[in-house]
Formats: structure tokens, C-alpha cells, sequence
């Protein structure tokens, strides 16, 4: 007996902006239709007592009925009592090292008697991503990281190919982390651009199912291939609740009221020694870090002279390397250098590209070996600073 093929069934053709429902059942049609397009599907799976993005091949690689416990230097899984399957917060890995691999051949030389022929670069195959399960705050990132390699005079070509191939099912959050801040950073819980999809997970009185935003015409058209119904007034109010709840339950919290001014005038600020007895400059916080974009140029030949590359890799300004010119590292302490992190987060990025460079995703304090906590850094400098900002003064663009 054939099996009747379930549609898709909408009241009318998608647009930009309508809300849907799926199932849970039909998850996997979504992401098979994806494969079926030439996507390449990465998202959220467990590997190595975290929650990693790495690829997929189906929702069972997806972390059902998991959590983690996230504070100050702690990262731990934990089992949930409901199969859900984005009840998490963020990981280690963040999104950029697929937009931006860690390490990338700029080119190649042969020797050609006294002098070099350079090589014809090997034309890679750019991946075509479907991103699964990105949230709000990584979406800012992604749209930080879109201002450092995209805008301006010079643009990186293959970010733009692989940006440019970029499909994105957003996921809003329906819990806090134990290091979160996005809502002060005004980067979530709910994502409001920079997305194909954006689902919410609503499970409540044993139904399981998603709440679906269409954020753009190739969202609609993959949508198209999956069962779906219009959202209720019921389900949207559901789903608002739960970015609510999550808003009002950060982890952490960070007053942006003129923290630009605030890190200027407190250079020299005492506090700056206090965090250098702890940092142990190992770079995690750089590293897990999704809007960070430093990186070094290395060259290297072969043993007998005859071959040599040019390769670009991830580095971090907390390397006494990072800021060598000729004479010596411009800065050589602990002290130094967090404070040209921090300001540079929080106060020069403002003033490089127009948002700040943190969007509050809790990374930094979470896989910090020693939890350094950037939003208790930055409390303590103004608990004792003597200038008040105005209370009219509007808050700096996150």
C-alpha cells in the first residue's frame, strides 16, 4: 500500500516577516531540503562532553534532551527532563571558523634558479553552508565580522564566496546561560535579521513543535518543501513568553551607558593590575570569541629551499608576539594586553566599525581557565569612577 505524501499546507504563499508551524516529525524535512539543494549542513551536535558545531547529516546528530551548566571557568552537560533539542546555550566553537577558516595558504613559490616563480593558487571549492541553529547574539557577530571583511577597501575573497553561498536557520533562545548578557547588549534573545529562518522551540503540554519566521525569499522557498501551518495567536504569544522569560534570566549583565567614555578615561585605572595577577594570557577568551579577527602571516619552505607558502592563521593580541615590531613587543605585560582587549571590545571597536565588538554571548568568561568575567571588569572600573554619565544619555549601539 503507498503511503500518501503529507504537503505542505499554508492558507497562502509565504512572505518575509509571516510565522509558521512546524512539527517536530517534520524537522527532518526541513533539513533534507536543504541536501537536497547542495547544502552543506553544519550545526549544533555532541562531541567531546560539549555541544560543538560540526556537521549533520540528519536531527539525530542534534543534542535532544541536553542542557549545560555555564558559569565563570565551569562548562558541564547536563541531562534535561524534555527531548529538547536546541535547550542550550552556546558552546566553545562559534560559527566564524567556517566563514573564516583558522588557517588559510595565501600562496606558494617554487625556486626558479636565483629567483621564485609563484605558483597558480589551487582554486578551492567554496563550501555552500545551511548554518542550523544559530542564535541571536552569533548573528550579530556574523554581521560584526561582515563589517571587517566585507566593507571597506579591501574585501576577503573567500569570506565573500563562502558568506555569499550562506543559508541561516536561526534558533531564538528559550533559556539563558549562566554567562549570557545579550539583552544588555541589545543582540537578543530573539533574533530580528540576518536570517533565511528563525525557529522557536515550544514544548508544552506534550506537543513539540516549532514556531517558524520566514526572514527571507529563500526561506519561504525551502519552507515551501516542508509541512507547515500558519501560527496561531496562541503560538506566537507562547513563543513571545518564552523570549521573555529568557531576557528577564541572564546570567550576567553589563551596563553599556557610555562605556566607551568610561574605558577612556579610566586607562590607567587600578583595576587593570588586579586582573593581570590572574590572566594567564592563554588567549581562550580570543579564541572562543565569534566577532575576534586577528590573525598572523607565516611563511615556511621545504628542508631542501626549493618550495616555499604563505599561510594566514588565527593569533590573538595576548600574544607577547602579536604586537612585535622591530625593538620589541609595544605590549609586553598581562596588563597590557587585557586592557587592549577589553577597551578594544568595548570602546575602540565603537569607534573602528560602529557597534561594539561584544555581543554578549558569555563565551569569555565561560572558557576562561581562571573566569575572568568581562561584565565584573568592567562594573568594578565604574563603581569607582568619578564621572556620572548624564541619565539622558542614550546607550552606545551594541
Amino acid at each position: 500500500m503507498k503511503v500518501p505524501t503529507l504537503q505542505a499546507k499554508t492558507a497562502e504563499p509565504s512572505h518575509v516577516g509571516d510565522s509558521f508551524v512546524v512539527e517536530r516529525e517534520h524537522l527532518e524535512q526541513l533539513l533534507q531540503a536543504l541536501v537536497s539543494r547542495s547544502y552543506e549542513l553544519v550545526g549544533p551536535t555532541l562531541r567531546d562532553g560539549a555541544i560543538v558545531y560540526d556537521h549533520l547529516t540528519s536531527t539525530a546528530d542534534l543534542p535532544s534532551g541536553w542542557t549545560d551548566e555555564q558559569a565563570g571557568g565551569k562548562y558541564r552537560l547536563q541531562r534535561r527532563q524534555d527531548q529538547a533539542l536546541f535547550g542550550y546555550a552556546v558552546g566553545p566553537h562559534s560559527w566564524k571558523k567556517f566563514l573564516f577558516p583558522p588557517q588559510q595558504r595565501l600562496w606558494q613559490a617554487a625556486r626558479n634558479g636565483k629567483g621564485l616563480r609563484i605558483l597558480p593558487a589551487e582554486e578551492p571549492v567554496t563550501p555552500k553552508y545551511a548554518f542550523f541553529g544559530v542564535r541571536a547574539c552569533e548573528l550579530s557577530a556574523i554581521a560584526i565580522q561582515d563589517k571587517v571583511y566585507l566593507e571597506g577597501q579591501f574585501v576577503d575573497p573567500g569570506y565573500k564566496a563562502r558568506r555569499e553561498n550562506l543559508f541561516v536557520v536561526a534558533v531564538n533562545c528559550g533559556q539563558a546561560g549562566g554567562t549570557c548578557f545579550c539583552a544588555s547588549m541589545n543582540t537578543g534573545p530573539k533574533a530580528t535579521s540576518g536570517f533565511d529562518l528563525a525557529l522557536t522551540e515550544l514544548l508544552q503540554d506534550g506537543r513539540h513543535c516549532f514556531v517558524v519566521e520566514v526572514g527571507s525569499v529563500r526561506g519561504a522557498e525551502i519552507l515551501s518543501a516542508v509541512p507547515h501551518q500558519p501560527a496561531s495567536d496562541a503560538d506566537r504569544q507562547q513563543a513571545e513568553r518564552i523570549l521573555d522569560h529568557t531576557a528577564r534570566h541572564m546570567g550576567r549583565q553589563l551596563d553599556t551607558l557610555g562605556i566607551k567614555e568610561l574605558l577612556y578615561r579610566n586607562y590607567e585605572h587600578p583595576r587593570w593590575d588586579d586582573v593581570t595577577q590572574r590572566c594567564l594570557t592563554c588567549a581562550n577568551c580570543t579564541i572562543v570569541c565569534p566577532t575576534c579577527f586577528c590573525t598572523t602571516v607565516e611563511d615556511v619552505t621545504d628542508l631542501t629551499g626549493e618550495h616555499a607558502e604563505r599561510w594566514r592563521r588565527w593569533d590573538s593580541c595576548f600574544t607577547v608576539d602579536f604586537s612585535y615590531i622591530h625593538g620589541g613587543s609595544v605590549r609586553a605585560t598581562p596588563r597590557s594586553r587585557y586592557r587592549q582587549w577589553m577597551t578594544h571590545k568595548l570602546a575602540t571597536w565603537i569607534d573602528q566599525f560602529g557597534v561594539s565588538g561584544c555581543v554578549g554571548c558569555g563565551r569569555c568568561i565561560t572558557w576562561c581557565p581562571v573566569g575572568i568575567d568581562i561584565t565584573v571588569e568592567a562594573g568594578a572600573i565604574r563603581a569607582s569612577d568619578s564621572i556620572k554619565a548624564p541619565p539622558d544619555q542614550s546607550k552606545d549601539s551594541p
